[in-house]
């Protein structure tokens, strides 16, 4: 934890950043939703591909999860957790399939976490608050930002493969998206 005195300069930086990734962090969240609201049944397990569908959604908000935390030892597992899944190098054959519908809880769980776990943030801190990640602290925040649009990338692209499209969000701001 950081224990500096910003300047005034950097408060308004920080309230600035801090509304920019709320409303990314919310955004890219609600792409993702849509992308697993929208999966079809026979897409959701389909073992075509290394990564089922469920498997990389989960991914995306697990890693959601433990990255929004200010540091690795706040981070609490989700209560329907299964150590080792988030690897998506890790054999499938040992863990059981999420449903949409648990899936869809812990996505509005992580979605209800960003803006009160972002307003106790210090997003000038230099350190990220995770020994494996050397970056500053907005950075970090950036690139789970970009972890989940990446993931959702790969899976509207399956979507689109089973003529199914998402909508883009650009921006959340005051409940509407624009």
């Amino acid at each position: 934890m950081s224990h500096r005195q910003p300047a005034v300069a950097d408060t308004a930086t920080e309230e600035l950043l801090r509304a920019a990734l709320k409303s990314q962090y919310h955004a890219a969240l609600a792409m993702l939703r849509e992308a697993i609201e929208r999966c079809p049944g026979g897409l959701w397990s389909s073992d075509e591909r290394k990564n089922p569908f469920w498997w990389i959604a989960y991914h995306a908000l697990h890693y959601t999860h433990l990255y929004i935390q200010p540091r690795e030892s706040a981070f609490r597992p989700w209560e329907h957790d299964q150590p080792g899944l988030p690897d998506l190098d890790e054999p499938l054959e040992t863990f059981r399939s999420y449903t949409k519908a648990e899936l869809l809880a812990y996505w509005t769980f992580c979605d209800g976490m960003v803006d009160d776990t972002l307003d106790g943030l210090d997003l000038l801190d230099p350190e990220s608050g995770f020994s494996w990640k050397k970056t500053s602290r907005a950075e970090h925040q950036i690139a789970s930002i970009r972890h989940i649009q990446h993931h959702t990338a790969q899976l509207t692209d399956r979507l689109r493969a089973a003529n199914v499209g998402i909508d883009w969000v650009g921006s959340r701001h005051r409940g509407g998206v624009q």
